[in-house]
Parts: structure tokens; C-alpha cells; sequence
């Protein structure tokens, strides 16, 4: 039994590394990455029309254009920033009010209109984060001058202005990139897909060869030979590649590879149900082809579980993608022990013996009835 093993994960392994088409999700990854390349959204055009006239309102736009992330344009008219931000020449149109610095002194409420694109929810709230922080900025030092008018020291304007001084911990994908958000769980959902059209490969091709259906331990030969070359491919995914783009990561690679394993396990045995339920080249493909999107969304990366509803949220706990996200984020970017994290692994180790299982009922029914239809035809 070990012999047939061996032969079969020899045999699948140097074909998967003769022809290594794998390498493909190394190549897609790059060029999916390159639009974080970046790491997040600089200067963005903003145009702006300044109705008052004062020193507010300069001050108030030359804040907004000391901040990172906009650039600003000035307008004479609202019809041709409107028309500007319609051709998506601006991300949006901020209108500086008649007697806003009047309003400041008085201390009345004030509305700055902004016009936004809202087709890009990332830069309108780039945008919104920067105009409430010149705003705040400019109301400080007004208020900061009166007070010192009225005979305020500096350091009681400071506690009456700031009476509580916040400090902020990096935990989770500390920084300013938008791709580290999104990164644990993009490159989890590729390894899941790419493993699942792998697996059912294999699985397809050792079940049509010529002696019929393959013995037990050429069946796990032939699967477990995937599992080396997709523990390379999360070490390039999972420590290479983010390094490259500069992303922070905690984990040794060691760490990486033991949290990987049991997800690989889970995946393995997800590809047996679906291939014992498809049974069809065809089938498999078009299937994995259309619910690879709708599983990236509800595996938590995108929206938050606990926002989801109960039923979408069981379904998204049967996923092996949803706690490898999880794990692999909260050990690489959150600094989280390999203890803290042990539930995931074993929820991992839990689905994979769950799928197989439940594979191995659903073939086991398959043969049933192909042996009471051949009963009755000799009947």
C-alpha cells in the first residue's frame, strides 16, 4: 500500500512541476497587486470654490491642500466644477460658504457643501476625512486666539480644547494601505479556488484511468502531492509577496506554514464533496468559475460577520476560507499567538474531516444506485 502511495504522489508531483501551470496564481497575484502598488490614494483632485473671500477660507484651502490625499483646484463658477467632476476630471466639489469666517467668530453653525462622486466610496471617504481634519484645524486655531484674547494661558487652552488625548495601537493591518485590508483574505480565497480545481483535477483524472477506480492509497498519493506545492505557494503569497509591496507582517514563516496545513486540509476535502457530487469536468469548473465571487463576499473580508445575517453567517462558517482569513491575519498582522488561534485550526481540521466524509457517503450512494440499476438490468 505505501509503494502504490509513493508511486502515485511521485507520478502527480513531477507532472504538476513539468508542467507547471500553478505558477499562474503567482502571476495573476502580480498583476492584481500592482494596483495597490501605491499602497493607498494620493492626491486627489479636488476642485473648490471659494464664495467668501476671507482668510478663513483661504486658510480652510490651504489646509485641504497641505493634507496627502487631495489636490486642489480652484473654481470661479460651480457649473464648471460640476461639469469637471460629472467627466471625472475631480473626485469632488468643495463650495467655501458666503460669511463663513463671520459665522466662525460668531460661533454659528456652519454647512460647507461637498459634491461627491459617489461611484468610489474609498476616495469620498479620503476626502471626507480630510476636509473634517482642516476643518478642525482651522476651528482650533480661532478658538485658540480667542481664548488667548480673553486671557487664557497656553496650557489651560490646551486642556479645554483637548481634555482628553487619545493614543491609537496598531492591531489589526496597522497603516494606511487599503490592499492590507483586503489581502489576508484575497490570497486565502486563491489558494482555496486554485486548490479546489486542482484537487478535482487529480481526482477526475486518477478515477478515468484505465484500471477504473483508483485503490485508497493512490486516491491520497495522488491529492497529497498537491499539498507541498501549495504550501510554496503560501509562503509566496503570505510572506514573499507582501514583503515586496511592503505590508506588515508578524509571522515566521514556520507559522505560516502551520496554520496553511490544516487550511489545505479543509479544501482537500471540500474538493472530494464537490467532486463526488458534480462528477462532470464541465460541471466542476463552471460551478467553481461562479461561486468564487460570492464566497469571497461572505467569507468576512468584504463585510463584517457579525452584520450579516444568521443564515449567511452558518453558511460562511462552513467555508475553510472564512478561518483561514482569520487565523493567518490575526497571527501575520495582529500579533496573535499560534494559541490564540487554535479554535481556527481545529474548526480547519473539523470541516476537511466533515467534507471528506460526507464525500465519501455521497460516492458510496453513487455506487449504491449504479448497483441496483445493474442488478436490474440483469434481472
Amino acid at each position: 500500500m505505501m509503494k502504490m502511495y509513493w508511486g502515485t504522489f511521485r507520478k502527480v508531483l513531477m507532472g504538476m512541476l513539468e508542467r507547471p501551470m500553478w505558477m499562474m496564481l503567482l502571476i495573476s497575484l502580480c498583476v492584481m497587486s500592482l494596483v495597490y502598488a501605491n499602497r493607498t490614494v494620493w492626491d486627489l483632485p479636488v476642485g473648490v470654490i471659494d464664495q467668501d473671500h476671507s482668510s478663513a477660507s483661504r486658510i480652510l484651502i490651504r489646509n485641504l491642500d497641505a493634507t496627502p490625499k487631495i489636490a486642489i483646484k480652484v473654481y470661479d463658477s460651480l457649473p464648471e466644477a460640476k461639469r469637471d467632476l460629472g467627466w471625472r476630471k475631480l473626485f469632488a466639489v468643495i463650495i467655501m460658504p458666503q460669511d463663513l469666517e463671520k459665522k466662525i467668530l460668531h460661533g454659528d453653525s456652519i454647512v460647507v457643501p461637498v459634491y461627491g462622486d459617489a461611484t468610489n466610496r474609498l476616495s469620498n471617504g479620503q476626502i471626507e476625512q480630510g476636509v473634517m481634519s482642516a476643518y478642525q484645524v482651522l476651528l482650533a486655531d480661532y478658538n485658540t486666539t480667542l481664548m488667548l484674547k480673553s486671557g487664557f494661558t497656553e496650557e489651560q487652552i490646551k486642556v479645554i480644547l483637548s481634555p482628553i488625548k487619545g493614543m491609537t495601537l496598531d492591531l489589526f493591518n496597522p497603516g494606511i494601505s487599503f490592499a492590507a485590508i483586503i489581502f489576508p483574505g484575497l490570497l486565502a480565497m486563491l489558494l482555496q479556488h486554485t486548490l479546489l480545481i486542482a484537487c478535482v483535477r487529480v481526482s477526475i483524472l486518477l478515477r478515468s484511468s484505465p484500471s477504473g477506480k483508483p485503490p485508497i492509497p493512490v486516491y491520497l498519493g495522488g491529492l497529497s502531492a498537491l499539498i507541498p506545492i501549495w504550501l510554496f505557494l503560501s509562503i509566496a503569497m503570505f510572506v514573499l509577496w507582501p514583503w515586496v509591496l511592503g505590508y506588515r507582517q508578524i509571522a515566521s514563516i514556520p507559522e505560516i506554514l502551520l496554520l496553511t496545513f490544516p487550511f489545505l486540509i479543509a479544501v482537500l476535502g471540500l474538493g472530494k464533496l464537490v467532486t463526488e457530487c458534480l462528477r462532470s469536468v464541465e460541471l466542476i469548473y463552471l460551478t467553481l468559475s461562479f461561486i468564487t465571487t460570492p464566497v469571497y463576499y461572505i467569507s468576512g473580508t468584504i463585510w463584517p460577520l457579525q452584520a450579516m445575517p444568521a443564515w449567511v453567517r452558518t453558511i460562511s462558517h462552513m467555508l475553510p476560507s472564512t478561518w483561514a482569513t482569520k487565523a493567518i491575519a490575526g497571527v501575520n498582522q495582529m500579533g496573535l499567538s499560534l494559541s490564540d488561534v487554535w479554535f481556527d485550526v481545529v474548526m480547519m481540521l473539523l470541516l476537511g474531516a466533515f467534507y471528506t466524509l460526507l464525500g465519501i457517503g455521497v460516492a458510496m450512494l453513487h455506487d449504491t444506485a449504479k448497483l441496483r440499476m445493474l442488478m436490474k438490468r440483469i434481472k
